[in-house]
């Protein structure tokens, strides 16, 4: 039976600040501050949270709730005190007919990498993210990668660093102007690589396939 799935273009509409986090069992209730323009929310949408596929909880004027779950807080190693003073970017769903101004992001995020150096020239700036070595085989240059759930093209990658452009307009709409080397962020391969690489290694093709499982 054929069914839509919910995707993201990896094009951030905004972002915001944590108004609350808080202990709720085994996850951590989320509550960030809610855009202006996110004028078409309802219990159950799906929002790309730091490139994390999030479920609206609750939401009223001023805010958006979300449940961080075990797997998010296994791959992310997000907990109460580093979740307090971080911002946000956010995106909400693709609908049918928009254009994809990115490339297709599911919102899985399958590792975090480490920011290495962030070089500025002139209005643009070269971000080095360290990767961990079994996404190696799903990048390559000029390929796609999600980073915080940005859309991002793979300049290089040289020693599983690899390293993106950042223009004026993606400076301005995300939270990268706040980064600092030794952050943590988020890392989602491209869709269609995983999907061939996946297919090869259930055909026993052999190189096909190196390196562990992802998300």
């Amino acid at each position: 039976m054929a069914y839509l799935r919910v995707m993201f273009s990896g094009i951030v509409e905004a972002t915001s600040a944590t108004k609350n986090i808080q202990k709720r069992g085994d996850i951590l209730q989320l509550t960030v501050f809610r855009p202006h323009d996110f004028n078409d929310l309802k219990a159950g949408d799906s929002i790309s949270v730091n490139g994390i596929c999030l479920t609206v909880e609750s939401f009223d004027n001023e805010s958006i709730q979300f449940a961080l779950a075990a797997e998010t807080l296994q791959i992310t190693m997000w907990n109460e005190d580093s979740l307090k003073e971080r911002r946000w970017n956010l995106e909400r769903s693709l609908r049918l007919g928009d254009r994809i101004h990115g490339h297709m992001v599911s919102g899985h995020v399958d590792a975090m990498g480490e920011v290495k150096s962030i070089e500025g020239f002139q209005e643009t700036r070269f971000l080095k993210v360290q990767v961990p070595e079994f996404l190696q085989p799903y990048l390559w240059k000029k390929g796609s990668i999600t980073i915080q759930g940005v859309s991002l093209t793979i300049n290089k990658i040289e020693n599983f660093v690899l390293e993106v452009c950042l223009i004026p307009e993606t400076l301005s709409r995300t939270n990268f102007g706040a980064l600092n080397v030794g952050d943590m962020v988020t890392l989602e391969v491209d869709t269609m690589a995983r999907a061939i690489l996946q297919y090869l290694k259930n055909q026993g093709v052999p190189g096909g396939f190196k390196g562990s499982e992802t998300q």
